[in-house]
């Protein structure tokens, strides 16, 4: 899971997501049961990642550069205005650890790194960083659903309808799980920790 959760292009944890649950973070490496990398950072809209939807291998075996993506949220999809978010620091890796019978579809993935994700209101200018540097391991299932256990800071992005949060944007910390349905309903799960809305930060 990227560490954005969203699904704008994707998605993060995310992704993220897709994040975008942006993520790369699950992307989110160092799952709850045994962190080893971290989540797509980013889960925004829709698959964990939204670099790379179909799960498709980039690299094999050790750790590769796993870049987050530039998001523009339209108004009202997460805040009540337009939002611009891109990395402002960006370390974050993934590692592949477990492929399809094809050989080549991610089946599970580990995310590690520092990631700092710049949101910016587009009508006023104000701008938030957030810390979306968590660690995950995410779970890529056929149907398309998947599950990142995460520690750390991730940034998700919940629609309305569409998690057991209110519509928002959120730095969630801690020791946790998302589980995003093949619809992408997200229910966040806390083993402990905290959700921060963030939208009411660049209003």
């Amino acid at each position: 899971m990227r560490r954005i959760l969203f699904n704008a292009a994707s998605t993060a944890l995310a992704a993220a997501i897709a994040v975008t649950l942006t993520g790369p973070a699950a992307a989110a490496s160092g799952a709850a049961a045994g962190p080893s990398g971290s989540p797509a950072p980013v889960i925004t809209d829709g698959a964990a990642d939204p670099a790379d939807p179909a799960g498709a291998v980039t690299g094999r075996g050790g750790w590769e550069p796993w870049p987050s993506p530039v998001f523009d949220l339209p108004a009202g999809s997460r805040c009540d205005f337009p939002v611009h978010m891109e990395a402002v620091v960006d370390e974050v890796q993934r590692r592949v650890l477990e492929f399809a019978p094809d050989g080549t579809t991610v089946r599970r993935a580990a995310f590690r790194g520092a990631l700092v994700l710049r949101l910016t209101n587009t009508t006023t200018g104000a701008s938030y960083d957030a810390d979306a540097g968590g660690r995950s391991v995410v779970d890529y299932r056929p149907d398309t659903s998947q599950t990142w256990h995460a520690r750390g800071p991730i940034l998700l992005g919940v629609g309305t309808g569409a998690g057991n949060l209110p519509r928002d944007l959120y730095t969630v910390d801690g020791v946790y799980t998302i589980d995003i349905s093949a619809t992408g309903y997200r229910t966040l799960t806390f083993e402990h920790g905290s959700a921060e809305p963030l939208c009411a930060k660049i209003a």
